[in-house]
């Protein structure tokens, strides 16, 4: 009783048949992404777009950033659960991803809530400390280049105010993390970020075994 449901096919199915409230503007831009190169590897499962949109939605957030935008899933979802005067700050390192996603934040009629940044996210987010101050944003959702996961966390705990939340995907890697033989920089870098999460007292945390892993932080 205490283990966890075992997430087999049939259950993820059972799932999005019964909670997932994916509209064709949604449907349309994950199809779309899936047949890209690496494209369903790299975007968000719907129903982690659907749940960071119930995050931010439950917090109350009116500022939001992104950090990894891809083809946008994940922004349209966010951009939607925050009031038409709010603001989603997303980053990319190149604009051809969010160039994709565009059209589809226009036709959500959410365009003008987004403000794209492109370029090297570390100095995206000491750009935006400089020009919003400390505590500007109310929620950040981190899923860009793993390797650099410590600092960007680092970056978005000044970002945030205090009650603020983090969601930092991808958090168990596909089971790499467990690995002893998995020694490359992405793996390593979560696996020490994990590590050192449990031991921050800055925060309260939750790891959630769903998706790739999603690990929660509220700043104290």
């Amino acid at each position: 009783m205490a283990n966890q449901v075992e997430s087999s096919s049939g259950i993820l199915s059972y799932v999005r048949e019964v909670s997932l409230r994916e509209d064709d503007i949604l449907r349309d831009l994950r199809e779309l992404t899936g047949e890209l190169p690496m494209g369903q590897a790299m975007q968000v499962m719907a129903e982690e777009g659907q749940f960071l949109a119930f995050l931010v939605g439950l917090i109350g957030a009116r500022n939001v950033l992104e950090i990894g935008t891809f083809t946008g899933y994940s922004t349209l979802c966010m951009a939607r659960a925050i009031p038409p005067d709010g603001r989603l700050v997303t980053c990319d390192i190149t604009s051809k991803w969010p160039d994709i996603a565009a059209e589809y934040w226009a036709k959500a009629d959410v365009a003008d809530r987004i403000d794209v940044r492109i370029g090297d996210a570390g100095e995206t987010l000491s750009g935006l400390l400089a020009e919003d101050g400390p505590g500007a944003f109310d929620f950040v959702f981190i899923d860009a280049d793993k390797a650099n996961y410590r600092r960007y966390y680092e970056a978005a705990l000044d970002l945030v105010g205090p009650g603020g939340l983090i969601a930092v995907d991808n958090t168990l890697f596909f089971g790499r993390v467990i690995d002893p033989a998995a020694q490359d920089a992405d793996t390593v870098a979560i696996r020490e970020l994990n590590a050192s999460l449990r031991d921050d007292h800055r925060v309260e945390l939750s790891l959630l075994p769903v998706a790739d892993g999603i690990t929660l932080l509220r700043k104290l």
